[in-house]
């Protein structure tokens, strides 16, 4: 087996992109294709659900990858509106949106030169992942890629306040689907604080939390079922305002308690319109999200919407920067296969 891949980090999460190795999956949108690598249907010309796994598992295991691994299949976009067309995955499974990814995308796309790009000015990416299209406005100053803005799919509250039973005591919980559902608690209700020493507290919380909504009416998507279950718990922490933006720090706890390094593209989605409906903050004003590691996206929402109805449109603001180019190999007789993890 051979695989090649160009890697990214956003905001200090890794995004795998696969440009060579990965058996063709057949559907007519991404949302179907996720489907079928999921084991959903396909039929006879479906790929082997291990065949595809197996690239999977090869790139997201030691001792090529690691257990925080992440990255995305291309495969082609639903239309001819769109560019390119993405299945995100992580080590156990695939994913319904991934906006670190979308940036890492946009910046690729631009950077290999699949979307021609102004040397200054922003050039539009329109990418289609399984929750629907998404663009990455790529900025660029002197022939560089300055940074992206990802705009996602309308995110949309489902519940402010959903009591929830923890071994920590009962915590109220915000619930927003945003491309996937996230569930949000501040780390303070679970007596926790958003540093890297208390990332095993925090894990274990997130993921109790995340069983805990499993049946919850909120986390069911209204008009998609395949968007629906929590994909990711945000804890976060109130920092002081900076430079006049409401200022948060957070670390989500995604799939079987991965964490995840960066401020969460989606996720920040997700807060956005959370605190949209809470009336913390207006269309247009700047929300300084801050990951566990210390870096940052910016958003807003822009105007126009219901973050309790139909939805508002976000924007999240970050950078990524390419890590290396790999030629990944499985020999016959390695003993390791597609690798392990720890």
């Amino acid at each position: 087996m051979f695989v090649q891949t160009v890697d990214y980090h956003t905001a200090g999460e890794p995004f795998r992109i696969v440009l060579d190795g990965a058996p063709a999956i057949p559907g007519d949108t991404v949302a179907e294709r996720r489907a079928i690598a999921l084991g959903a249907g396909g039929g006879a010309t479906a790929p082997r659900p291990s065949a595809l796994d197996d690239v999977r598992r090869l790139l997201t295991r030691e001792p090529r990858g690691h257990a925080g691994m992440y990255g995305g299949f291309l495969v082609p976009p639903d239309d001819d509106e769109a560019h390119l067309g993405v299945l995100f995955w992580h080590k156990d499974g695939y994913s319904t949106a991934c906006g670190h990814g979308t940036i890492a995308l946009g910046a690729w796309a631009v950077d290999s030169g699949l979307v021609a790009a102004p040397a200054d000015g922003v050039a539009r990416v329109r990418i289609d992942v399984p929750s629907g299209r998404v663009t990455a406005l790529v900025h660029r100053a002197g022939g560089r890629t300055t940074g992206v803005t990802f705009r996602n799919v309308p995110s949309r509250v489902s519940a402010l306040k959903l009591p929830v039973e923890t071994s920590r005591g009962t915590v109220e919980v915000a619930v927003a689907h945003s491309g996937a559902c996230y569930a949000s608690v501040p780390a303070a209700a679970v007596g926790l604080a958003v540093e890297p020493a208390r990332l095993p507290e925090l894990v274990a919380a997130g993921r109790e939390i995340r069983a805990a909504l499993a049946d919850a009416e909120a986390v069911a998507h209204p008009t998609d079922a395949r968007l629906s279950g929590v994909y990711g718990v945000i804890l976060y922490d109130e920092l002081p305002a900076e430079d006049g933006a409401l200022s948060q720090r957070n670390v989500t706890v995604f799939a079987d308690g991965q964490i995840d390094r960066s401020p969460c593209g989606s996720g920040t989605s997700a807060r956005l319109a959370v605190l949209a409906a809470e009336g913390r903050l207006a269309a247009g004003e700047r929300l300084r999200h801050e990951s566990v590691i210390g870096t940052v996206f910016t958003g807003r929402v822009l105007p126009g919407g219901d973050p309790l109805g139909d939805g508002v449109v976000t924007e999240v603001t970050g950078t990524a920067h390419r890590t290396g180019e790999h030629g990944f190999v499985l020999e016959a007789a390695d003993e390791l296969g597609t690798g392990f993890l720890l």
